[in-house]
């Protein structure tokens, strides 16, 4: 036990570097187009393209574009996959607490073991377990919401920074 609490005081490591003004602001101004885009485009096609943990996902493509977790293969397949186990469970097992902690374990397993960990698209099982939608929420907004995005991403990472985006597919 005293071992354990001892864990909890943490390494005492240093915080990470701040971030200059100008990457908070690129990171800024990222996020806000891609959402823009994701809600603008949802609104001529007259469905919802907006998925809570979308929000999330900027944080990552747009403030640390160079992790793993924000690659585009990690951002479709990570959202695809969590929300397809979040769909599974809840119309083949029903809205039970232990089948949303099955959908939420399942997704991080499935997504670790395909390498397409997206920290984001975990919680897309909560979402989908408290809006109880239908099969088409894995089309709109999830599918078409996170090729938005990656649209955005694609454009304008490349456009405002030095390096190369995406590091992989």
């Amino acid at each position: 036990m005293l071992d354990l609490l001892r864990k909890l005081q943490g390494d005492a490591m240093a915080l990470p570097p701040r971030p200059t003004l100008k990457q908070a602001a690129l990171a800024w101004l990222g996020g806000a187009l891609a959402i823009a885009a994701v809600a603008n485009a949802g609104d001529l096609l007259s469905v919802s393209l907006l998925l809570g943990s979308f929000g999330a996902s900027c944080v990552l493509v747009f403030g640390f574009p160079d992790l793993p977790f924000s690659q585009p293969r990690n951002v479709l397949l990570g959202h695809l996959l969590s929300s397809l186990v979040g769909l599974l469970m809840l119309h083949g097992v029903g809205p039970q607490w232990w089948s949303l902690a099955l959908a939420v374990g399942t997704a991080i397993a499935l997504m670790m073991l395909t390498r397409s960990v997206h920290p984001p698209a975990g919680s897309n099982p909560v979402i989908i377990f408290l809006a109880q939608p239908g099969w088409g929420f894995l089309l709109y907004p999830t599918l078409i919401g996170a090729l938005v995005l990656i649209l955005v991403a694609l454009l304008y990472n490349n456009a405002s920074r030095s390096g190369r985006y995406p590091k992989y597919w």
